[in-house]
């Protein structure tokens, strides 16, 4: 099953691509805050039943263990995610060529921290496709150009929102990987959301956001369980599960997977065709997860040996 994991991050990655294209945008009429503490709680109430079968599990967690799930739960699941969700509705979900540049940036936050926190080790090759795989997913977004920042208003407010989405989910990867030390990729999930949920209601309370409950339309209600049965819960934990086989190195690499998928889907919505240029990017960022991947196949090995 180690095989099978970089693709579990890949599928998760993708699916979070399909959020962000597809279903969020028609959230954006309401407060950000709100939006992330409904998800939240959506996924962790169905999530339930897991915590009450494994609730014996808890008690392996160490003091450690919980600073790294309140890390997941505040930088991943608060702040990342409101971050990259005012990002999107700042640019009204057309300008996507500011947000994805997250992606572009993440990994190199994440080896940095894997580094620092995990202490993780890899061969200096590993660092030459990671930096690939980073020039392959700005190829296809940007071709040869610089990025546009001044296409419209609030443009360099949502680049700005990007930048601290890219840094937080970094952090999160890397304390996911930390977390799930000594926990089944069940209970974490659970316990990512659980968490996520209670530092959301915080915040929803004290910024007054908590209220615009009242305005969620039936169809947002069905796009809330839509994201939490598939982009948001079912994506993280086929995201833990391939976690847990995996270094956060090698997993921040295969979300590069987001952007691919948003670029693609953005061809199929919105008619926005592919360069050749940006298909160079595409193959490149793909060829580099595959070598990546192969990187961490023949460390697992070297382990079990």
């Amino acid at each position: 099953m180690s095989r099978s994991a970089p693709f579990l991050v890949v599928v998760a990655a993708s699916l979070w691509g399909i959020d962000g294209i597809v279903l969020r945008p028609a959230l954006y009429s309401l407060p950000v805050p709100l939006v992330v503490l409904i998800e939240s709680s959506i996924v962790a109430l169905f999530l339930s039943p897991i915590f009450i079968k494994k609730f014996d599990k808890l008690k392996l967690l160490e003091r450690k263990d919980w600073l790294a799930f309140f890390g997941v739960a505040l930088f991943g699941g608060a702040v990342g995610t409101m971050a990259i969700t005012k990002a999107l509705f700042y640019v009204n979900f057309v300008n996507l060529s500011v947000v994805i540049l997250i992606q572009k940036l993440q990994p190199v936050f994440a080896l940095i921290f894997s580094g620092i926190i995990l202490k993780e080790r890899l061969p200096k090759i590993f660092f030459l496709w990671a930096s690939l795989a980073v020039l392959g997913a700005y190829i296809m977004t940007f071709g040869f150009s610089a990025p546009k920042f001044y296409t419209g208003d609030k443009t360099l407010i949502a680049a700005l929102l990007s930048l601290i989405a890219a840094i937080s989910f970094s952090s999160s990867t890397v304390f996911s990987k930390r977390a799930l030390r000594n926990v089944g990729f069940e209970m974490g999930t659970y316990l990512r959301f659980l968490l996520s949920a209670f530092i959301m209601l915080v915040l929803a309370i004290s910024t007054g956001s908590l209220g615009a409950i009242t305005e969620v339309s039936s169809t947002q209600w069905l796009v809330f369980f839509l994201i939490a049965f598939t982009t948001g819960g079912a994506a993280i934990f086929l995201y833990y599960y391939g976690l847990k086989k995996i270094t956060a190195s090698v997993a921040t690499i295969c979300e590069l997977a987001f952007p691919m998928t948003a670029v693609v889907l953005e061809y199929f919505l919105h008619g926005n065709i592919l360069s050749a240029v940006q298909w160079i990017g595409v193959a490149l960022l793909l060829f580099s997860i595959v070598k990546v991947t192969g990187i961490s196949f023949s460390d697992l090995s070297r382990q079990k040996k």
